[in-house]
């Protein structure tokens, strides 16, 4: 099993937009530094030429400041805080994004490899750097 860490803003892959002559181009300029970051994460490791591959993301998301009270009870949340982040961004556009980063990384030659996946989001807590803790594994 490889584990790997990667401190960043973790970044949807979604739509891409047509620019013409038959090139096209991520919507979100977050994406690129995501997945530029889980690859030179990835490379920083070697990884066994596994056909099937299992793959553990759990994403650490910045907690809005609006989940915090304020005055000398700022460090505490407010107590209709939520405790998952069910909002944007979307679970599945996070591990599109991540399997990319991988692959380029050289975790797998092809993300079709893959064919485990396991993901959660959560908040970061005050004393987490966003990003992911990503888990790789060959499945036998």
């Amino acid at each position: 099993m490889i584990e790997i860490d990667v401190i960043g803003t973790p970044a949807p892959q979604g739509s891409k937009r047509h620019v013409g002559g038959g090139r096209m181009v991520e919507s979100s300029k977050k994406v690129k530094p995501w997945r530029n970051a889980i690859s030179t994460e990835a490379l920083n490791h070697t990884f066994a030429p596994w056909p099937y591959v299992a793959v553990r993301a759990v994403f650490r998301l910045k907690r809005p400041k609006s989940h915090y009270r304020t005055g000398k009870f700022a460090d505490q949340l407010k107590p209709d805080a939520p405790a998952h982040p069910a909002k944007y961004p979307d679970l599945d556009k996070l591990c599109r994004s991540t399997l990319d980063g991988l692959k380029a990384g050289r975790a797998f030659e092809d993300d079709a490899q893959v064919v485990k996946l396991y993901a959660h989001k959560v908040y970061a807590s005050r004393d987490e750097e966003p990003g992911a803790l990503i888990r790789v594994y060959p499945v036998l």
